[in-house]
């Protein structure tokens, strides 16, 4: 494993952060986590050398928490830093920041919490936590030795997002957005560079885009890649191009399979600053271009979308809707019938824009499903 500054902390960081938001599951359910490879894989990445664990309080439906309190037993809790994040939508008053706060102490099985992050910030729910007085909050629970570093997560633009790091002495990290093909959205490269600046650590989430870079490319990309003198896996072009970054601290991988796991670990023991060659660049030059020809939907499959007031399944149906963008064949709409149920088909959309407010990449959910009515469902 390589390791890396973490801001102005005397810690080393690993290269890889394990993100506990996208973890096996038993069935198509969320909340039903299949614990027992959960809790192999985290303790095999901590194994060989990951010390960054990172999960929230509305990760898996409320399960995340107490699968990670579960995978840090038996000696494991000493061996990492523990990241979560207060739930800030959830949050009308003082008192809520206390409640959801104790309740995930509880689901941890801890006294102190290494980093708590303000989740998902934007204009909106920055200013409505400033009115609650989170920033004194924060303090106390750091006086009473309950919070040790504070930081937070980002979705909006880089105005908010430097307006943020501004308003606070406090802040140790910032968690944000961020891979070869979101370079000017949110917070950007621009951000990044700003918040190391001000001595911030940054911690990368979404590297591979939901998965989408993870995919087995279009025949035009995959030609791109192959004229690569050192060959890698789409996920590893994503990952390694992170890493390449030096003001990146720590690159979060919500990770699946244990395979992923080996594979990211293997992945992290080559990485490093400014390692990929300037032939390597000009691949990711290429291949951006390219895949924007596609018009692919830039869904992370976070499921903060879900569930669905009217049971529509919107990431599987958006994941779908991408394969068909990708190879427009009859097959990804037999795989449609297959995947998605007739009680969660595009068509029960009631355009209630309940998944608009909550999605933190802004997307038209609405419109989308829409469309894949018209590609899937006629």
């Amino acid at each position: 494993m390589k390791y890396r500054k973490f801001g102005k902390l005397d810690f080393k960081v690993s290269a890889l952060g394990f993100g506990a938001m996208r973890l096996p599951i038993v069935g198509k359910d969320a909340a039903n986590i299949n614990q027992p490879e959960a809790i192999r894989m985290i303790r095999y990445a901590i194994d060989h050398g990951v010390n960054y664990v990172d999960t929230a309080y509305p990760y898996h439906r409320g399960n995340s928490e107490p699968l990670v309190r579960k995978a840090l037993a038996d000696g494991y809790r000493k061996k990492v830093k523990l990241a979560t994040k207060m739930p800030t939508w959830l949050i009308k008053s003082r008192e809520d920041m206390d409640r959801c706060f104790d309740e995930q102490l509880t689901r941890l099985g801890m006294e102190q919490v290494d980093i708590y992050l303000l989740h998902g910030l934007d204009n909106e729910g920055w200013q409505k936590l400033l009115n609650f007085g989170v920033l004194k909050w924060l303090e106390q629970k750091q006086d009473e030795g309950k919070i040790v570093y504070c930081g937070f997560s980002f979705h909006d633009e880089y105005d908010v997002f430097k307006k943020i790091i501004d308003g606070y002495d406090g802040w140790t990290l910032c968690q944000i957005q961020y891979n070869y093909m979101d370079t000017d959205y949110q917070a950007g490269t621009k951000g990044l560079r700003y918040a190391t600046s001000k001595g911030l650590a940054v911690v990368i989430m979404e590297p591979i885009a939901g998965g989408m870079l993870a995919m087995k490319p279009p025949p035009e990309v995959e030609a791109i890649w192959n004229k690569a003198e050192v060959k890698r896996t789409p996920a590893e072009w994503a990952l390694q191009w992170i890493w390449n970054q030096p003001e990146v601290s720590v690159v979060l991988s919500g990770m699946s399979t244990m395979a992923q796991v080996k594979e990211n670990v293997r992945s992290a023991s080559h990485s490093g600053p400014n390692t990929l060659t300037r032939k390597e660049l000009d691949l990711f030059n290429q291949v951006v271009p390219k895949y924007r020809e596609f018009g692919f939907i830039g869904c992370t499959g976070c499921r903060y979308c879900m569930p669905c007031p009217e049971g529509v399944n919107i990431p599987q149906i958006i994941s779908l809707f991408n394969e068909y963008l990708k190879d427009k064949n009859d097959e990804i709409k037999k795989k449609y019938w297959e995947y998605i149920t007739p009680e969660s088909q595009a068509k029960r959309c009631a355009r209630c824009g309940k998944c608009e407010e909550l999605c933190p990449q802004r997307l038209s959910v609405r419109d989308v499903m829409n469309r894949a009515f018209w590609i899937f469902e006629q």
